[in-house]
This record gives structure tokens, sequence and C-alpha cells, in this order.
């Protein structure tokens, strides 16, 4: 017997252009007016930016200034620098390449919508009819539950930061969600094109972060075919999908193996990377998974639990057996992996949203009071939080707050910007009355459960990278400091010999536009180190140089960290 009754009253859709305003609230803070963010964020950039600037072989083996990044894959940043071509005339080169991050996003938003809608009005998934009829309509009923899936999808803590990144950690994600997409399409309407797509769409995850998660996803929809009796899709991944996956893959490794860029392959260290990610569970794994999952897929594993549980006795049906097997997936390789690492996490969120769905409509009402409760007072509280340090940065009260902000952020001026101002003003003036929206009129539609959850998301989001900043910039960026390297570097010097974080290297070649060895440079005059604060006393050089033969020509570090240390060397004559 199906668990789910409801009126048509309770699938009222959200209106286009509230599902469109949202997407953009919550994508556009974090990708304009900012410098790279140190990380995966500015180490994406560079491969990014080295491929916009170089040749084929650059295309070919992603590297940053020199300073190879094989682990991954070339795919996200082949598309990061098409899109730093065509639009930094107009935008600059960092908000370029973060266009393409943003339209990694559209892509996953509108993947889970669309599953979401056409599990949703499967006739397996549909309500009990009433004695007196007034039970929803099959289209309503999917648009109304891939409208909360979509918000539980952009309420998801995880998310967050990653979808905002120009990493191949965003561009993974969307795939697997436009792979989950088509695999409802296969298993919904068993055709050869959906198969095709699915093949395109795994060996475009290959070429963005290789073959171990492509790889537990075909053998898992092997699994949901077998286990729901589907031979005819069974046979279309076996004899289509996988042939053009391989294909697509190939093609790389097939150019990098025949123009040898470089005089070198990345094939020996990704074939590597990906072979590291297989080792026997342990704790670490085993706690990471629970410790950091818990929180990273908050508000969607509570909801997507209810759902397996309220459908227990329809285990079979698509709306459930599909996301159960990619979650199977993914849990079986987060084990595995011993790397402890927030991209282990990321591809749960897709069917984790989409499942979370189907648990709206037979979800406790008082379960649903105790989210939402729990959303007003920690997104309110945090909302709060960021409005008071604005103002103690802006007219300076509380002074011991605004003393304190200064000391994190050395050489930070606050500045007022009316336009941020009343944006961060009207958003915060929405909440407030989506807040009294809830509470007040106890609305039945399907959505209200988590409509505060990804709304306060949105909020504290849209609050900290439109106040907050220039104080974020200011604490985090190396653009004075390359500056100050960049004139420290003698003239005529040549190349510089590195020994610093892939984000480091990248912010220096970029801002500070200093020339980094490649990869047929071994006798550079000029050494960088990148040692700890802690030893700024001491001449600390990697081990393979004689210390003896080198001299010390600058040292520096960020006005707000208080480790890192950089030192040009020079060698002696």
């Amino acid at each position: 017997m199906k668990p789910v009754r409801l009126p048509a009253a309770a699938t009222v859709a959200l209106p286009r252009w509230g599902i469109i305003a949202l997407c953009l609230l919550y994508i556009l803070p974090g990708l304009i007016g900012r410098d790279p963010w140190k990380g995966d964020d500015a180490a994406g950039f560079g491969i990014m930016w080295t491929m916009a600037h170089g040749s084929l072989n650059d295309w070919l083996w992603p590297h940053i200034v020199g300073l190879p990044m094989p682990e991954e894959g070339p795919l996200a940043f082949w598309l990061g620098a098409i899109c730093i071509k065509l639009f930094s005339w107009l935008v600059g080169e960092p908000m370029a390449a973060r266009l393409s991050t943003g339209f990694f996003f559209l892509l996953g938003s509108l993947s889970v919508w669309y599953a979401t809608y056409l599990l949703g009005r499967r006739a397996e998934a549909q309500p009990l009819k009433l004695a007196f009829g007034g039970q929803p309509e099959a289209r309503d009923f999917g648009r109304t539950l891939a409208d909360g899936a979509l918000l539980i999808y952009l309420g998801c803590l995880g998310l967050l930061l990653r979808s905002h990144e120009t990493s191949a950690e965003a561009l993974q994600i969307s795939l697997i969600a436009c792979c989950l997409y088509q695999c409802v399409r296969l298993l919904d309407e068993t055709s050869k094109r959906a198969a095709i797509k699915i093949g395109i769409v795994l060996g475009l995850l290959v070429l963005t972060r290789g073959w171990v998660v492509p790889a537990g996803l075909w053998i898992s929809l092997l699994a949901a075919c077998a286990y729901r009796r589907q031979n005819t899709p069974l046979q279309y991944l076996t004899s289509i999908t996988l042939p053009i996956a391989a294909s697509i893959a190939a093609a790389w490794l097939f150019a990098i193996s025949m123009l040898h860029p470089y005089d070198s392959s990345p094939y020996p260290a990704w074939m590597l990377w990906n072979y590291r990610q297989f080792n026997v569970p342990n704790y670490d794994s085993i706690s990471y998974l629970f410790r950091y999952g818990i929180w990273f897929s908050w508000p969607a594993w509570p909801f997507a639990a209810w759902a397996i549980y309220a459908w227990r006795k329809q285990e079979r049906a698509l709306h459930i057996s599909l996301p159960v097997s990619f979650l199977i997936c993914f849990g079986v390789l987060a084990l595995l992996n011993h790397q402890s690492e927030e991209a282990i996490l990321l591809p749960f969120l897709p069917p984790l949203a989409i499942l979370a769905a189907f648990g709206l409509p037979t979800m406790k009402r008082s379960a649903i009071n105790a989210v939402d409760w729990f959303s007003v007072i920690v997104f309110t509280g945090t909302a709060g939080f960021i409005w008071i340090v604005w103002l103690g940065n802006a007219i300076g009260w509380p002074a011991r707050l605004a003393h304190r902000m200064t000391d994190l952020a050395p050489g930070y001026q606050p500045s007022f910007n009316l336009f941020v101002f009343v944006i961060a003003l009207a958003a915060s003036i929405a909440w407030f009355r989506l807040v009294y929206w809830r509470i007040s009129r106890q609305p039945a539609v399907l959505w209200r459960a988590v409509v505060l959850s990804s709304g306060g998301v949105i909020l504290c989001w849209l609050l900290l990278l439109s106040l907050g900043l220039t104080w974020i910039d200011q604490k985090i960026t190396y653009a004075p400091l390359a500056k100050e390297l960049a004139r420290a570097v003698p003239a005529n010097s040549g190349c510089i010999q590195a020994h610093v974080g892939p984000s480091q290297r990248a912010m220096f070649a970029y801002f500070g536009q200093v020339s980094f060895a490649g990869f047929s440079d071994h006798d550079c005059k000029l050494l960088l180190v990148q040692n700890s604060k802690k030893s700024q006393h001491e001449l600390v050089m990697p081990a393979e140089y004689k210390v003896e033969q080198w001299t010390a020509l600058w040292s520096g570090h960020r006005a707000a960290d208080n480790d890192e240390l950089f030192t040009l060397y020079q060698r002696k004559q």
C-alpha cells in the first residue's frame, strides 16, 4: 500500500520566476567581484589560466605554469579556459573562469529538478486516490516534488562552497546529477537515445575526476536494472553505454600518447591517483563518512532516510531503487577511499536530494516543525551575527568586535556601498517575511518543509558575500604579496624554481606575472620556497639543494597569515 495520501491543494508548485530567482541568489554571490580563494579554487583557476595562455601541450597536460596537476582530469579546466578566452575581455580572467562554474551549477540544478519531476509523475509514485476525489494530477504532483528536491539541493550545506569554486568537483557533481536524470529516462522509456546520453555523461565524468566514480555508477546501474528485472536497459548499458564512455575517455588518452606533450605523459600519475582510491575500509574512512556526512548533507539526509522507511514496502519503485543504488555506490567508494576530503561526499547530494523529496509527503508534522524551527534559529542567528560584524566594521561599534576583525585582516579599510547595503537589507526583510508566512499560515504545500532551510542558506551566503566580501578578500588574497615578490625579482633573471603549494604558485603567476620553471627548465638561478614563520631566522631549503650555494634575496608573507613565509633565493656565482 502506498504511504502517500494528499489533496490537490498540497501540490501547488513554486512559480518559475521564484525558482529562477532562488538559483540566481544562490550562485551569483561568490562568483562576482572576488579574487580566487586559496585552495582548490585558486589551483583550478591556475590550470585554466595556463591553458588559456598556452599551446596544445598545455591543454593536453594539465599544469599550473609548469607544476604538473594530472590527478583529476582536464575537462573542467578545458571549459574554464574556453570561458577565459571568450569572456575575459568583458569581466576579467578570474570572473570569466567562474562563469564555467555557474554553468555547471545550472546543469546540476536542472538535472535534479527534471529527474525528480519524471520520477514523481510515474504511476507507482502517485498518492492514493481519495474517497471523494480531489487527489492531485500526476504532473502537478511531479512538479511539486521537483520543486522540493531543488530546494533541498540548494539547502545542502556541503554544496555551498564547492558550487562556487573553479574546481573539477563543481563539474563532477553536476554530471552525476545529469547521469541520474538520464538513467531515469532510460528506465522510464527504455530508449537507445538515453543509453547513448548516459555513455556520454560517464565518459565526461572520466575526463573530469577519473574513472573510479563512473565505473561504480555503471556497475550500480547494472545492479539496479537486474533488481528491477529490466533486461532491455541492462543490454543497452552493456552494448551501447560502456563503449561510448570508453571511447570518450580514450580520446584524451590517445591524444596524449600520440602527441606526447612536453616529452612526457600525465597518464601514469593519473592512473596512480585513481588506484589510490581503492583501499580496505578502516576506522578513519568510516568515521569521516559519518562525522562529516551528517552536516555536509543537511537537511537532505533526514528526509531521505524517512523516504526509505516510508516506502519500504515499495522498494522496487524507480523513485526509491534508483537513488538508493547511487547512494550505495557512493557509500562503498567513500569507505574504500582513505583520502579525507569533501570531494568524497559531494556525489551523495543529487541522489539524496531526489530521494528526500519523496519523503516530504509522508513526513510527520512534528518533524517538519522541528526542522523549520532549527532553521529559523540557526540562520537568523547567523544572519544577525553577520550584520553585527558589518556594523562593527562600518561604524566601529561594537568597538571590541571591530578591533578584532581588523586584527584578523590587517590593512582592511571599511567602506560603505549603498547598492550592496540595499541588496543585503532587502534579502533580510524577505527572510523575515518568509518566516512569518511559514509560521503564521502553516501552508499545506509539500515544499513548505524545506523552504526555510534553503532560504536560510541563501540568505547567509548572500550576506556574507555582499557585506563581508571586501573583508574576506583582504584576508585571503595573494595579490599584494605577489606584486611584492615581482618587484624583488632581479631583471633578466630567467626562470624561478618554486617549492610552494599549487594555489600559491597560481596566484604568484597571475597577480605577479612571475616566470616559474616549466617542464624543461632545470637550471634556474632563482628559487622560491614556502616555509613557516617559526623558521624565519633559519635558511630552510628543500633537501635536494645545498644551502651554501644560495643566498636569500627576499622574504614575505600575507599580513593576515600567521604561518606562511615565502623566501626567494638566488644562486651564488
